[in-house]
């Protein structure tokens, strides 16, 4: 089984995937956008990766503030999460994203990725961390 990890943001959406045993997550792209409320291809981009992996999971960044409260980006964000499950029928984890953009930044600085350079890659990896967070859950669960 195939689950996919959303980044979601006000112009992009990182997108990472699991191994088909569900053990790993490997970023795969991220899809961008002219403005934030434009979402029809963006959800069709998706749709088709979806179908591509032969999804069956998503697994949704869910941006609380550092204080456990909820934000202005997390009614956008469950607006974007019940757009995916009409669209898709899939189940959609929200998963607690705190820090992971933080991470993936400190991720490509020890990686040697110039500074300049991140900005292309770092809601990818943002995504990559949120969906292998929840898959580590999930292992640790069934242990």
């Amino acid at each position: 089984m195939r689950i996919i990890g959303l980044d979601f943001g006000s112009k992009t959406v990182g997108v990472a995937v699991s191994d088909p045993l569900g053990i790993t997550a490997q970023g795969l792209e991220i899809v961008r956008r002219q403005s934030e409320n434009k979402l029809r291809k963006t959800l069709a981009r998706i749709e088709q990766i979806i179908e591509e992996y032969q999804v069956e999971k998503i697994v949704l960044g869910y941006p609380k503030n550092m204080n456990n409260t909820l934000g202005d980006r997390v009614a956008k964000t469950e607006e974007f999460a019940e757009m995916l499950k009409r669209r898709t029928g899939l189940e959609i984890i929200m998963w607690d994203e705190r820090l992971t953009t933080v991470e993936a930044q400190r991720t490509m600085m020890e990686a040697g990725v110039r500074r300049e350079d991140r900005d292309q890659y770092v809601d990818k990896i943002a995504a990559t961390i949120i969906l292998q967070g929840y898959l580590d859950s999930i292992s640790n669960t069934n242990n």
